[in-house]
């Protein structure tokens, strides 16, 4: 099964995303539709399909590997310097929204779908990141040669691609506080440490190690003494990867969040040499890998679908997936948005819709179930898968369209202002 959908995720992976770009019909709802008849088949011949129930090492561990190639792509894609003010939809949503909408899945979960206190945050954790994998077609399309560039203007793309960037990074504390809530004993033992370490420590590490060997990487790349030893004059991006996986791997030594460090690394790198082509180098190969990995996970989801994989999904687990994709999320985040300059009322409500639920989630339950015995465990890869089933499907017909829209309205405006007689 492995090898099969390997197989089919290299010949989807060539085709499907060019096929269906700007399409209603999207590469991820297609992929996980083929995921699920293999599984209907493989499942008559009496082969167990490698679902997270009965795999959760290889989910893991596959996700988590699809999660920070992403994380890499997504920072590279970025053309604007981070900077506290041209960043401020970022920090609202990262900020006001996202620890809204964990509180918001948290709650409805333990009241609804009648989960324990531990599984309710961990459900609203794993939820609450807007994925960096399949929130493609919202977030800005690769780096451009130089500033000023088209997706400079285009907020809506910039705030949805630089919050999925950090806030997988940030979930992370919530993820350790469902631990902490199932493993510790009463809350008053741990809730200090947990505050001073998995909340504040392990973001501050992250960040800092993934932008001092960013900014070392980028002046190895671009300024290095000896002229024919740079990496970015001689064009070879396989090291965009060495440095995925090599600052991720020391990140997550030292204790810091190795997700975290992966984009400041990104950042930093473009920080460097901002007008190279070596960035959009980088970016291909990095997407290539992105979008192998990630038809993998799908298929690998589709499959485990129609083989019991939504077996303990209840009607309290459909309202919490529904409420998420179609209320709490967009209202927290329009919330959120209030007040933004850089946003128009459109611009707005679009940003605060498309938080896309995706392969981030799936790493984050398959990590805290390997971490603890949950008792729910079957009930929270239900509701959440049917959750990321239910956000593919209305995120993926709705995005072409909406960003359509916008991007029309923009270009509309733009001409208006170079041409006021018209």
């Amino acid at each position: 099964m492995v090898y099969v959908s390997a197989g089919v995720a290299l010949l989807l992976a060539a085709t499907v995303p060019r096929l269906f770009r700007d399409r209603a019909l999207s590469a991820p709802m297609i992929v996980l539709a083929i995921g699920a008849i293999t599984g209907l088949i493989v499942g008559d011949t009496g082969t167990d399909p490698v679902s997270p129930l009965s795999h959760p090492a290889v989910t893991e561990y596959l996700t988590e590997a699809c999660v920070i190639v992403a994380l890499m792509g997504v920072g590279l894609a970025i053309d604007r310097p981070l900077n506290w003010r041209t960043w401020s939809s970022t920090w609202r949503l990262l900020l006001i929204a996202m620890p809204l909408c964990i509180a918001g899945v948290a709650v409805l979960g333990w009241w609804a779908a009648a989960l324990t206190p531990a599984a309710a945050v961990l459900l609203g954790a794993a939820l609450a990141p807007t994925d960096p994998v399949l929130a493609s077609d919202v977030q800005v399309e690769g780096p451009t040669s130089g500033e000023g560039s088209h997706q400079e203007d285009d907020e809506v793309r910039f705030a949805l691609t630089s919050e999925a960037g950090l806030n997988d990074a940030l979930a992370f504390p919530f993820v350790y506080l469902a631990i902490f809530l199932a493993t510790k004993g009463p809350i008053e033992n741990w809730i200090v440490p947990w505050l001073a370490w998995e909340l504040v420590g392990k973001i501050v590490i992250g960040g800092l190690v993934g932008w001092f060997a960013g900014d070392l990487l980028g002046r190895g790349f671009f300024r290095f003494p000896i002229k024919h030893a740079r990496l970015a004059d001689r064009g070879e991006p396989i090291v965009a990867l060495a440095a995925t996986f090599a600052v991720y791997g020391i990140t997550e030594l030292v204790g810091g969040y190795g997700f975290l460090a992966v984009f400041a690394c990104a950042l930093a790198i473009r920080n460097v040499e901002r007008s190279s082509g070596y960035h959009e180098e980088m970016h291909s190969l990095i997407e290539q890998l992105e979008h192998v990995l990630t038809l993998v996970v799908l298929l690998l989801v589709g499959a485990a679908l129609t083989s019991g994989l939504l077996a303990e999904l209840t009607w309290g687990g459909v309202l919490v997936g529904v409420a998420l994709v179609f209320v709490i999320r967009p209202v927290v985040g329009w919330l959120s948005l209030q007040g933004c300059a850089d946003l128009g009322p459109k611009e707005r409500r679009a940003t605060a819709f498309f938080g896309v639920r995706g392969i981030g989630s799936i790493y984050y339950l398959a990590y805290a179930v390997a971490e603890t015995d949950l008792p729910q465990a079957n009930m929270l890869w239900a509701t959440l898968s049917f959750t990321i089933v239910l956000s593919v499907v209305v995120h993926g017909v709705s995005a072409a369209r909406v960003m359509r829209l916008l991007e029309g309205e923009r270009d509309d405006a733009a001409a208006a202002d170079r041409d006021p007689k018209q």
